[in-house]
């Protein structure tokens, strides 16, 4: 009976350590490289309207329509900084809120699969306010952003 038990523990140990390794693996390849996904040599710059906003750990992300070249409506998916980072910078959820429906101006390195995503370098809000993301630390050698 006491073999049983010892048995049962080190199976239960064992699942356990499982899960967790499997949760650990989820969680890093969740967090990609930036500079495997965005092309910091295709620098736009976006004007048009805030429609959505996903304000959620580890990256914010903001939706921006646009017209494109022939005046049609197109919606960008920008990436950005968690929300720590624009706390630290007075700059809150709700000065995003007020902006949805309003013109914005987002200075973006662009997806290198060419989609309609883009990582901020730069947004300024309809009251003016502005950020600018650390651009020198986006694309170190170990692409982890520093936190501020």
């Amino acid at each position: 009976m006491r073999e049983r038990k010892i048995l049962m523990k080190y199976r239960i140990g064992s699942v356990l350590s499982v899960i967790a390794v499997l949760l650990a693996a989820e969680s890093s390849w969740a967090h990609h490289s930036f500079s495997a996904v965005f092309d910091i040599s295709k620098k736009i710059t976006l004007t048009g309207t805030l429609t959505k906003l996903d304000w959620r750990n580890p990256h914010i992300e903001v939706f921006v329509e646009v017209k494109d070249e022939r005046g049609q409506p197109e919606v960008w998916v920008v990436e950005t900084w968690p929300p720590n980072f624009f706390r630290a910078r007075n700059i809150s959820k709700s000065d995003f809120e007020k902006a949805i429906g309003q013109p914005v101006t987002v200075e973006v390195v662009r997806a290198r699969d060419g989609s309609l995503y883009g990582l901020m370098l730069q947004i300024t809000l309809p009251d003016g306010k502005s950020v600018t993301m650390p651009q020198l630390q986006l694309f170190d050698d170990s692409d982890t952003p520093n936190r501020p």
